[in-house]
């Protein structure tokens, strides 16, 4: 699969954790030139990339994710964590895995938004 991870969500431990489970992730606390990226541009970016994007975002992106959806603006999926540490780095990558097992093939997550929780993560 094709991910985004957003600035708060770890390139080097989360990112390379679903590297090694053989993902394409692009990670933006690895891109410095994309430092400060507005929260619409960071899904533009997904977007355009053709990539899931995974947040931790989850005062925002829902609002964003919501008016992209009214306006029929496509995405290739989004992953919101709600209620996970930013720190739980084993949690978040087991928990995306999981996710992306649910919906195996890339094509599956266009527009869809999917919430990844510590009781799913856990799981």
């Amino acid at each position: 699969m094709r991910l985004l991870l957003d600035a708060h969500v770890s390139g080097p431990r989360v990112g390379h954790r679903l590297q090694e489970g053989g993902h394409d992730v692009r990670a933006l606390d690895r891109e410095p030139a994309l430092e400060g990226l507005d929260d619409d541009s960071v899904l533009v970016l997904a977007a355009e990339d053709e990539r899931i994007l995974v947040t931790h975002n989850v005062r925002d992106f829902p609002d964003i994710l919501r008016d992209w959806a009214a306006a029929q603006r496509p995405h290739a999926g989004a992953i919101l964590l709600y209620g996970v540490d930013h720190s739980e780095f084993e949690l978040i990558a087991r928990g995306v895995e999981r996710l992306l097992g649910l919906h195996p093939q890339q094509a599956s997550w266009a527009d869809l938004t999917a919430v990844l929780n510590r009781d799913f993560a856990s799981g």
